[in-house]
């Protein structure tokens, strides 16, 4: 059965070819959040295989050919993943609903360059027999890692997240990190294709996929030490509660309803949310969204009362809030979106500006000149957000250091903590409600707990309309409010655990890892070419 579905891809041509290649990458979706359903791999990553072994018939060694297969394979993997895109675009229909059908397909277009990158990679250095799955599981990652990093990156929905649905498995973050998964993944997954073989030593058709299970079952083990060597345990005296108001994203942003948000977030944040939950007096740190005002916060004098108001004495707000800039030449105000840690007086006490800015959301690339062409991002400023100077962590009164993380930051493997100020907690404030109810939020949180996990640090994660959570150490869930509700949240804070193998060096151990099968498949091919 497996060699006749391999020869109809290996011998498809044309339309069809692209037919299959597409409709594999669209089905791999399945393996992300909130599907996770990982096994659906085994069936779409040997097409891939056999798409390459396919391309061997076309001009100058299949190049061309296996990278038009890859992009297929991207174009559908990422329209599939992505299409929740195309929500942002309805919040203010009138002014961007026409960009929508442009917005949703050319961003996975873009994106499956890298995937046709990886596949015209794979096929330069192809092998025979088993060694092309590892081929393959290279030049897959190397083009992964390129995508997260090439014009700012974008490591949105890296295969290796296939493998962090399951608790279990998602432990070898902590020591091989996003892109040392999509290598696994890949390999993995791709296991299969080598049953199709027709080879003299029967036995090694089942090899990659034996080898894969193995691979599951060591990870598995992992995971369960791991898990058993780190319970959750929560700071002494650290009280939070989540704010998650699910605010509707043209409301959220329109200077007219101020006062009914105003109004909204603080009814909200002093609600009671159940028989044995604590009063706002006994909170010790109130979180709110990203962006959580439709003004400048500390512009509206009667706000920053209001909040004062709010606050009892010893409890402090930490708040997602856009900050004018200094003025400059530029007639325009211009703005950063910003973290505000404010005391129960009202006293600002720090601020941390977003780093890592997202294009045509908050800014536009060459935004001088697509304004001239009466183009805007989707927040609609003038000029486009500015960007902070560096990520750092912050001392915060009555709990450890933290550090903040605005909306897709921390979305960045290997880049969330800076050198040398490891933080006691991550907090990620985000507005998700960009993307309705779709998989969107369910990626985003996915992605923060699995730096959770990379980092050993535990995470609280603020969203207007979802999904709220504290995370510990090693990625439990410890409260979480769903997708699209509103309420309150109250947790203790887990103490973060030691330092992990990745959290102390990084990508070094897939790179060396990712470098030492790449001479092993050339050195391979090498050996039995002609």
């Amino acid at each position: 059965m497996s060699r006749t579905i391999a020869s109809a891809v290996i011998l498809s041509w044309g339309w069809r070819r692209a037919a299959i290649a597409f409709a594999a990458g669209a089905i791999s979706v399945l393996g992300l959040a909130p599907f996770d359903l990982w096994p659906v791999l085994f069936l779409t990553f040997p097409v891939a295989v056999w798409l390459i072994d396919g391309s061997a018939a076309g001009r100058l060694h299949g190049i061309p050919a296996a990278a038009v297969a890859g992009w297929f394979f991207g174009f559908g993997y990422f329209l599939a993943g992505l299409y929740w895109i195309g929500h942002a675009f309805l919040v203010d229909a009138k002014t961007f609903g026409w960009l929508l059908p442009f917005a949703v397909t050319a961003l996975p277009a873009g994106l499956a360059i890298f995937t046709a990158a990886g596949f015209a990679f794979a096929r330069l250095i192809w092998p025979r027999g088993a060694m092309r799955v590892i081929a393959l599981a290279v030049a897959l990652t190397l083009a992964e890692w390129l995508r997260g990093h090439v014009l700012t990156g974008f490591p949105w929905n890296s295969y290796g997240y296939t493998l962090t649905g399951p608790l279990v498995l998602a432990q070898s973050a902590s020591v091989l990190g996003l892109w040392g998964l999509t290598f696994l993944a890949v390999a993995i997954f791709a296991g299969p294709a080598t049953l199709a073989d027709e080879t003299a030593n029967n036995s090694r058709r089942f090899l990659p996929l034996a080898a894969g299970i193995v691979i599951l079952a060591v990870m598995t083990g992992f995971g369960l030490w791991r898990l058993g060597q780190n319970p959750t345990r929560f700071v002494d005296d650290v009280r939070l509660r989540l704010m998650q108001p699910n605010l509707p994203q043209d409301e959220k942003f329109n200077y007219a309803a101020r006062q009914k948000i105003m109004s909204h977030y603080l009814a909200l944040s002093d609600r009671a949310t159940g028989p044995q939950s604590a009063s706002l007096r006994d909170v010790t740190h109130l979180i709110w969204p990203e962006s959580a005002f439709p003004f400048f916060l500390t512009r509206e004098g009667d706000a920053m009362a209001q909040i004062a108001d709010l606050l009892p004495a010893g409890t402090i707000l930490i708040t997602g809030a856009a900050r004018a800039a200094e003025p400059s030449g530029d007639k325009r105000t211009r703005a950063y979106n910003s973290v505000y840690v404010i005391d129960h007086d009202g006293t600002v006490l720090s601020v941390y500006d977003k780093v890592h800015l997202v294009p045509f959301g908050e800014y536009l690339p060459f935004q001088p000149a697509l304004e001239k062409l009466g183009l805007m991002q989707l927040t609609k400023l003038p000029g486009g957000f500015l960007s902070g100077d560096r990520l750092r962590a912050y001392d915060l009164r009555g709990a450890p250091r933290f550090l903040p993380l605005v909306c897709y930051e921390i979305v960045f493997p290997g880049a969330v903590v800076p050198s040398g100020e490891r933080p006691g907690w991550l907090l990620n404030v985000t507005n998700d409600a960009w993307f309705g109810i779709s998989s969107g939020p369910y990626q985003h949180f996915q992605q923060a707990r699995v730096r959770a996990i990379e980092e050993g640090l535990p995470l609280v994660r603020s969203a207007n309309n979802g999904i709220s959570a504290v995370v510990d150490p090693v990625g439990r869930i410890v409260r979480k409010l769903p997708l699209g509700v509103e309420g309150v949240l109250d947790s203790p804070l887990p103490h973060a655990a030691a330092p992990t193998v990745y959290a102390r060096f990084g990508d070094s151990i897939a790179g060396m890892g990712l470098a030492l099968f790449l001479l092993i498949v050339i050195r391979y091919r090498s050996k039995h070419a002609g």
